[in-house]
Formats: C-alpha cells, structure tokens, sequence
C-alpha cells in the first residue's frame, strides 16, 4: 500500500516544464547572444519634454521603443501606431523594462548594451540602470557615434542582474524644436543578457496526471483506514 501512495505522489507532483532554448542573431547589425529575447519589453513611465519643447503627439508613442528594432529611415509619422520610434522631447524620460531577462556584464570590456537611437547623429541620451526601478546607478551616455555601453567599465559583471534602464535626453544636446524634438529611441537591446526563469506551469495533461494522482492517494488512505478498522474489530 505504501508503495501505491509513493507512486501517486509521484504522479500528483509531476508536471511538465519544456525549456526554450535561444538563438544568437546580428539585429541592426548588432550580434545579440540571445536573439529577440535581448530586447525592452515593457515601458514603465515616459514624460516627454520636462526641460523644454516636446514632440508631436505623433512621436510620443512609448511603446515604439520596445522589442527589436524597426526603424527603416521614415522620420514622418501619421500617428503613434504608425511610428517606428519615440522621440523623448527636450529632457525628456523613458524607462522601459526587461521582464524575460536581465542585462548583465560580459567580464570583458566588450559592449553589453545598446541603444537604438535612430537619425544621422546619436542625440546626447544619459543611461541609467536599476534592479527594482527604485535604485538607479549612472552608466554614463550614448552621444555622437556612440551607442554601445560598456557596463564592465562601472564596475559591474557577471553576476549583477538589472532589469529596468532610464534613457534621458541631454536638453538642448541637438535641435530644440520640431516633430521628433529630443533623443529618438528605436530599441534597447541587452547584448550581455541572461533569460529569467519563467514559473512552471503544469500543462493540462499534467494537470489531470495530478488529480487522478491525488485521487490514489485518498483512495490507498481509505483503504488504510479500512483495514486498521477491521483489525481492531
């Protein structure tokens, strides 16, 4: 009998976990390790314009700056849907998150991440970094031709987990006026990344595996007690 309820318990607390595995792919001419996985997925706050002139209402669409970059050169734009960028107006703010993975150091003096700020000249833009959203460290800025950071060079490596990057543009860095006013940002791409571990989520076979297990356990129990209460009789 014992032995029974080993074997539903075993059954009962099986589930199925299939991992995804990640491919390196060169995106806008950068290799990320881990593919599309690298990219922002979620923006938190944006505030456009908070030391002068702010975009067009056309341009102010955060969300264009998640996932993997898709500007194709086109600066004019009907609506937010139809805008491939944000622009982040005269000092203005974005942050956006990672919640599939995390950008890390590479323990070499190799860039671990890249801002897709899009145009002829890479608009003065100051990166932050933080792990919860509250604490943020300052990893310098993107500016000229510069679009990669080092985050070795800060002091931090392997081991250091951030999930949340502040772009900031410099105020008065480039132009002061017009549609795309401020830093444009295509993409945030974390070249140095790992993936975070998803919870397992018992699929719908594994789930009926676990009812009909718990229900050998409660079975095998009754049946304990049944004969535990003959032999006393």
């Amino acid at each position: 009998m014992a032995r029974l309820s080993g074997l539903a318990l075993i059954t009962a607390t099986s589930f199925l976990f299939v991992p995804t595995m990640a491919s390196a792919e060169i995106i806008g001419g950068v290799d990320f390790p881990q593919g599309a996985v690298s990219f922002a997925d979620s923006v938190i706050s944006f505030t456009p314009g908070l030391e002068g002139a702010s975009p067009s209402l056309a341009h102010q669409g955060a969300f264009n700056a998640l996932g993997v970059p898709d500007y194709a050169g086109d600066n004019s734009c009907a609506s937010q849907a139809d805008c491939t960028f944000v622009s982040l107006g005269v000092g203005g703010q974005l942050i956006v998150r990672f919640t599939d993975n995390v950008l890390t150091g590479s323990g070499s003096d190799a860039d671990d991440l890249w801002i897709f700020e899009v145009g002829p000249d890479v608009e003065g833009t100051i990166i932050d970094l933080s792990t919860d959203g509250i604490d943020w460290v300052s990893i310098g800025a993107i500016g000229g031709s510069q679009r990669g950071i080092d985050i070795d060079a800060f002091g931090y490596g392997l081991s250091d987990a951030f999930s949340f990057v502040r772009l900031t543009d410099i105020a008065n860095s480039g132009g002061t006026g017009g549609a795309t006013v401020g830093a444009d940002i295509d993409a945030v791409g974390a070249i140095s990344t790992r993936p975070t571990a998803p919870p397992a989520v018992p699929e719908p076979a594994a789930w009926a595996m676990m009812i009909a297990g718990f229900g050998l356990v409660g079975s095998a129990l009754r049946r304990q007690r049944g004969v535990r209460t003959a032999a006393r009789a």
